[in-house]
C-alpha cells in the first residue's frame, strides 16, 4: 500500500567549505497537504527543493518520496515528483501539446495523448494548445507549466514561487486550481513564496527556516500569534531580521 507521506526529510545537512546550507533540516509533507516553505533569501529554501530534486547531493541525512529513498532509487523516486516554477519556463519553441507530449514521454506516461487532452481542458489551453509557449501570456506559461508538472501524476509536486508573475486575477484562479488538486487528489505539496497573503490563503502548514535551521512551523492562521506577531508576513520580517532565539522564544 502507498504511503501517505508523500515526502520525507530527515535530518538533512549541506556543507559548502566552511558555509553550513542546511543544519539538521527535518519534516514532512503528507498526500492531500499543502505545505509553506519559508524563508528569507539564502535561508535554504532553494537548496531543500534542489536537494529533493536530486539536482544536489546532501552531506548527510536523507529524503524519501513516497517511501523511496532518492539517494538509493533516485529514478523511481523522481518518476513520483513533478516540479513548477516560475524562472524554469517550458521550451519556448515548442507549442503547449507538444512540450506535454515530450514529458509525457520522459516520464513513461500511459496512455499519453488522453492525458495530455486532459490537461489541456483542465488547465483551459485548448485555444493554445498549437501555440509555441514562447509567445504565450504569463497566465497561459503558468498554467502550461502546472499541465507539465502534472503529467504524470505526482505524489509529490514542488512548486517554487508559482504565481510571481501573475496578475491578482490570474493568481487566484492557479491558487484555486493547486488547492483542489491537493484536496481531491493524492498529491503531497511543497510551496514556496514569498507572498504571505498567498500562503496564509493556500497552505494547511508552514514552515520556517532561517540560516538552514527549521526555525518555526505551525497553521499560517494561529503561528503568527503563537509568537507574539500580528500578521504572517510581520513573523517573516522578524524571522528575517532578528536572531534565531529571539524570534523562536518571543512569548505568545
Amino acid at each position: 500500500m502507498p504511503t501517505q507521506t508523500a515526502l520525507r526529510v530527515e535530518k538533512l545537512h549541506k556543507q559548502y567549505g566552511r558555509v553550513t546550507a542546511l543544519d539538521e533540516v527535518s519534516f514532512e509533507v503528507q498526500r492531500g497537504e499543502i505545505v509553506g516553505l519559508l524563508g528569507p533569501n539564502g535561508a535554504g529554501k532553494t537548496t531543500t527543493i534542489n536537494i529533493v530534486l536530486g539536482v544536489l547531493r546532501a552531506t548527510t541525512g536523507s529524503v524519501q518520496i513516497d517511501g523511496v529513498d532518492i539517494a538509493r532509487q533516485r529514478a523511481r523516486a523522481l518518476g513520483k515528483t513533478n516540479f513548477a516554477a516560475v524562472y524554469a519556463p517550458l521550451p519556448g519553441n515548442l507549442t503547449v501539446i507538444e512540450n506535454l507530449r515530450f514529458f509525457g514521454l520522459l516520464y513513461s506516461v500511459g496512455s499519453l495523448r488522453a492525458r495530455v487532452d486532459e490537461l489541456i481542458d483542465e488547465f483551459d489551453l485548448s485555444h493554445v494548445r498549437h501555440t509555441k509557449c514562447g509567445l504565450l501570456s504569463s497566465g497561459e506559461q503558468t498554467r502550461a507549466a502546472l499541465a507539465k508538472a502534472l503529467i504524470n501524476k505526482p505524489q509529490l509536486l514542488l512548486l517554487d514561487e508559482p504565481t510571481a508573475s501573475l496578475d491578482p486575477s490570474a493568481a487566484q484562479i492557479i491558487r484555486a486550481k493547486i488547492q483542489h488538486l491537493a484536496s481531491h487528489g493524492d498529491c503531497g505539496i511543497l510551496w514556496t513564496s514569498h507572498n504571505m497573503y498567498e500562503v496564509e490563503a493556500v497552505c494547511d502548514r508552514v514552515l520556517f527556516l532561517s540560516h538552514g535551521r527549521v526555525l518555526l512551523e505551525g497553521k499560517p492562521k494561529t503561528l503568527p500569534a503563537e509568537h507574539g506577531a500580528p500578521t504572517l508576513e510581520e513573523l517573516f520580517i522578524r524571522v528575517a531580521r532578528e536572531p534565531l532565539a529571539e524570534v523562536a522564544e518571543r512569548p505568545s
